[in-house]
C-alpha cells in the first residue's frame, strides 16, 4: 500500500514539490552561510519524494540550542510560507474522501517545514 500511495503521490505533484525543494536547496548552498538551510531543504525534498511509510522525527538529542536558534532564523527568513502552501494543498486534497491520505501527508510536510532543524527521517523507502 505504501508503494501505491507513493506512486500516486508522485503523479499528483510530489515529484514537482521534491524538485523545487532540491533546486532551492542547491541555490542556498551557493554561499557558506546558506549551506545549513540547503541541507534542510534536501532533507525535506527527500521526505517529499516518498512520504508514505516515513516520518520526520526529533533527532536523538533534540531539540538542542543550535537547532532552536536555526529554526527561529528559518522562520524569520520566510520559510513558513512553505508550510502555508502545504496546508492549502492538504485542505484541497481533503475535500474528497479519496484524497484524505494525500492531504494528511501535506499536513505532515507543513509541520515538518516549519521546524526542520533537529529532525531526521525515520522509515524505509519501499520500491
Amino acid at each position: 500500500m505504501k508503494f501505491i500511495g507513493n506512486l500516486i503521490w508522485l503523479i499528483l505533484g510530489g515529484i514537482v514539490i521534491a524538485i523545487i525543494y532540491y533546486l532551492v536547496g542547491l541555490v542556498m548552498c551557493i554561499t557558506i552561510v546558506g549551506i545549513p538551510f540547503g541541507i534542510q531543504l534536501f532533507k525535506l525534498g527527500s521526505y517529499a519524494m516518498w512520504p508514505f511509510g516515513r516520518e520526520l522525527v526529533d533527532g536523538p538529542r533534540e531539540p538542542g540550542c543550535l537547532s532552536i536558534v536555526m529554526n527561529l532564523i528559518w522562520i524569520l527568513l520566510g520559510w513558513w510560507e512553505i508550510a502555508l502552501i502545504h496546508l492549502a494543498c492538504g485542505l484541497l486534497f481533503c475535500i474528497t474522501v479519496v484524497g484524505i491520505p494525500w492531504g494528511i501527508q501535506h499536513f505532515k510536510l507543513a509541520l515538518s517545514s516549519v521546524f526542520p532543524f533537529g529532525k531526521e527521517i525515520r522509515g524505509t523507502v519501499n520500491l
